[in-house]
């Protein structure tokens, strides 16, 4: 098996993880994956050795994501069915906690949510996230710190709002 299929298989179980923090359906999740890893076994010949494989494919699967939701608003809206998380959780403390994140995590933009998730579940740089998004790395940060900020809103019930609330001073 060549080293390309080797670090392609060790990238799905991430994958997975962002899809679903994508799409937050099993199945779509798995769908989106699926066109992913189809894509980059495809196109490897693009790929350039010596540069991070997990990264590539995490560009690849964004993009397609970005695609899909693009198709989607060209297409009249369906009823959003919300599938939970499905973990096994040891204490219930956990499973509470884990819902809690899961919950607030959906109510936050799409941007916001994907920078998150790829800096802190992922463990990309600042850097490669921004590669990844194909966004400048200023953006990143500010998404970052904005998600950061709402999150912590959230969890302590907050309210939060995606826009700045404008203030008339007279």
């Amino acid at each position: 098996m060549s080293l390309f299929l080797i670090e392609l298989e060790h990238s799905i179980p991430a994958l997975r993880r962002y899809a679903y923090s994508l799409v937050y359906k099993q199945e779509d999740a798995d769908d989106l994956v699926q066109d992913c890893l189809e894509r980059a076994i495809k196109k490897q010949s693009l790929w350039q050795q010596g540069t991070s494989l997990r990264a590539w494919l995490f560009t690849m699967q964004h993009n397609l994501y970005i695609n899909q939701l693009k198709k989607r608003s060209r297409q009249p809206p369906m009823s959003a069915e919300i599938e939970p998380l499905k973990h096994s959780l040891e204490p219930h403390k956990s499973a509470i906690l884990i819902h809690d994140i899961d919950v607030c995590l959906r109510q936050l933009p799409d941007d916001q949510r994907q920078v998150l998730l790829l800096i802190t579940v992922e463990g990309f740089a600042y850097k490669e996230a921004a590669k990844i998004m194909d966004i400048p790395l200023g953006t990143v940060m500010s998404r970052l710190s904005r998600a950061r900020k709402s999150l912590q809103a959230l969890m302590n019930g907050e309210t939060i709002h995606s826009r700045p609330v404008l203030r008339r001073i007279k």
